[in-house]
């Protein structure tokens, strides 16, 4: 996926396509950084890789709904083969978000 700029859309589409263009950025973040495993193996689940500015919302909602939310930021040896430049971004930029359901109290 190419850094650069790109024009905005014809017929006023723009803030739609900046959505598309920033999902497709997510996707490909989660396909290319490999989750936590030992955040996985005491029964984590990660649900998003996503930019740190928007983390708080998706805290907020998962602990609404009674997760535990951890929100760890990317490791460098979490992310696949990419430039350096890439890299130095999502460890920046980025942070992954694991939940899970909180314990129930016993009756």
């Amino acid at each position: 996926m190419s850094c650069s700029k790109r024009p905005p859309a014809p017929g006023g589409t723009q803030p739609l396509a900046e959505i598309v263009r920033g999902e497709a950025i997510r996707a490909d973040a989660e396909a290319r950084i490999r989750p936590d495993p030992v955040r996985l193996a005491v029964g984590w689940e990660r649900r998003f890789v996503i930019e740190t500015a928007r983390a708080g919302d998706l805290v907020r909602l998962y602990e609404d709904t009674g997760h535990e939310v951890a929100v760890d930021p990317v490791p460098a040896d979490a992310l696949a083969e990419q430039c350096d430049g890439c890299r130095i971004v999502f460890m920046r930029e980025y942070v992954s978000i694991y939940t899970r359901r909180r314990p129930t109290a016993a009756p």
